[in-house]
């Protein structure tokens, strides 16, 4: 497999702009640019001695409503991989356009909880490329160590839409949607582009009302990985160190829009953990569902 090292932290809007190229008219068919499928690239991207900013660690607690807090939310490592995933889907070994892609599915693991005084090194590929019913399905797989030390490691699936394979069967156990028992939060039409320059995932899906129509969608959409990140915020007094954190993400998040949230306790002899679920207030319809383990 071939290595790259990238260094610094960098701005992720070269990479957005370079992730919009293949889905414009006439720019998509430049050598370089174009985009025709096949095998995933053999390729890792890494991050060494990462240092962790406060201030931004700040940020993303207030946006994702995490409360302060000692260590990282376990949900934060994200934020330091993103630049990892865009330069692989970027790269002209991808080959399949960034924009159009659809997050399916994640899961992370956190083997102990991070301090943020933490040198950590992040590293990514994208690998196990597969049919589903409805295009052909691939995974990001990140690490994050510390030292010698895996602390951290996630599994996000990506669906590419296109001819699909009937025959394709569904992966994993099925989640339970789990109804709202109670709380309800108001989304304002600023969300997205609060955490795109959080993230540095500034997808136009996610920024304003004509962005968005540009690709499909009524009005602009919330981060499918902001919807997680504010379910485990919710939970996050009642989670382990070591965890594990499971989602699917179902109908998109309209904004501005309330949303609903609803767990409940699985204590089932060596199963112990939380079922959550995001869900529209008027109609039960799950945003994301997902487990604790």
């Amino acid at each position: 497999m071939t290595e790259r090292i990238i260094e610094g932290a960098g701005s992720a809007l070269p990479s957005m702009l370079k992730a919009a190229l293949p889905v414009v008219p006439g720019v998509n068919l430049l050598p370089g640019v174009a985009k025709k499928g096949g095998d995933l690239p053999d390729l890792r991207l890494t991050r060494k001695d990462v240092t962790i900013d406060p201030a931004h660690v700040a940020t993303y607690r207030e946006v994702c409503g995490f409360e302060p807090g000692q260590y990282l939310p376990v949900t934060y490592p994200h934020m330091l991989a993103f630049r990892l995933h865009m330069g692989i889907m970027t790269d002209s070994s991808f080959p399949y356009a960034a924009i159009g892609s659809v997050h399916l599915r994640n899961s992370v693991t956190q083997h102990r909880s991070i301090a943020p005084t933490e040198l950590l090194d992040v590293s990514a590929t994208a690998t196990n490329k597969r049919a589903h019913s409805k295009g052909t399905m691939f995974d990001f797989v990140t690490t994050v160590t510390s030292g010698d030390e895996l602390v951290w490691e996630s599994v996000s699936t990506y669906l590419r839409p296109g001819r699909g394979d009937k025959d394709a069967q569904p992966e994993g156990a099925p989640f339970e949607v789990i109804e709202g028992n109670g709380t309800q939060w108001k989304l304002g039409a600023d969300l997205g582009r609060r955490f795109a320059a959080v993230s540095g995932d500034y997808n136009p899906i996610h920024l304003y009302p004509l962005t968005a129509k540009a690709f499909g969608f009524p009005s602009q959409i919330a981060h499918g990985i902001w919807t997680k990140a504010r379910c485990v915020a919710a939970m996050e007094s009642r989670l382990p160190d070591a965890v594990t954190i499971e989602v699917e993400f179902r109908k998109p998040v309209l904004l501005p829009t309330k949303v609903a949230f609803g767990s409940r306790i699985v204590d089932d002899g060596p199963v112990q953990g939380l079922d959550f679920s995001m869900t529209n207030p008027k109609n039960g319809k799950p945003h994301v569902v997902g487990r604790t383990r």
